[in-house]
């Protein structure tokens, strides 16, 4: 007797972007148009490799900044305005809307800042995601948090912000890709972060944008 075939489980990414004029403050120190198009840069290769990962069945960008949702537009990617006071109840309303849009997919929140992500990289840590409860990815300093996912919109309670590492885990959600898989965990905010993505391999919004700097940067293939 041949067994049904189980398709993987399907997700629905949720990149909330802060205004231009906010965004990675701490990169200001290269200078502020500099800052301003890493900034764009960063959520436009985050965003292109969430949509080339094959567990990702649509992306959706939270802003308020018009420029932001154009430039998103732009490569295919729908937006939502920012409609609540803090980050962790804009991504729960962001929720709801996806699964308005799309029930049958997983609402996962991503930092859009994830300059050297890989799609091979992500699809393996959503594969790690277990079919029910939450779960959430580390940032690479151990006690933030790039990435959170839960079983459905009425179980997504995510806790981004100040030790959110910690905050997830009191919540129960499992930790993911712990040790492995850089290009996840490495979110950029410092000039040194920025160095370390380059190591890692930059998408190509990103290159272009430090090329501007005296930096050497490698776009991945």
């Amino acid at each position: 007797m041949t067994e049904a075939r189980v398709d993987p489980q399907r997700f629905g990414v949720l990149v909330p972007l802060k205004p231009t004029v906010s965004g990675k403050s701490r990169l200001g120190s290269l200078g502020e148009d500099v800052r301003r198009e890493l900034f764009a840069a960063f959520a436009e290769d985050t965003v292109n490799a969430a949509r080339a990962c094959p567990r990702v069945g649509s992306v959706l960008v939270v802003t308020d900044d018009a420029a932001v949702a154009r430039r998103m537009r732009a490569l295919g990617v729908d937006s939502m305005p920012d409609g609540a006071d803090n980050l962790n109840d804009s991504l729960v309303q962001a929720a709801a809307e996806l699964q308005r849009r799309s029930p049958s997919l997983r609402p996962v929140a991503m930092c859009g800042d994830l300059p050297a992500l890989r799609p091979d990289e992500l699809a393996t840590t959503l594969d790690e995601a277990q079919p029910d409860g939450a779960a959430f990815v580390s940032d690479a300093n151990g006690t933030g948090t790039t990435l959170y996912t839960a079983v459905s919109r009425s179980h997504f309670r995510p806790r981004f912000g100040t030790e959110s590492r910690t905050a997830h885990l009191a919540d129960d959600a499992v930790e993911l890709a712990v040790g492995r898989l850089p290009t996840v965990h490495l979110d950029v905010d410092t000039p040194d972060d920025l160095l370390a993505a380059m190591r890692l391999g930059l998408g190509s919004a990103t290159t272009r944008a430090v090329a501007r700097l005296d930096l050497t940067a490698t776009p991945r293939t």
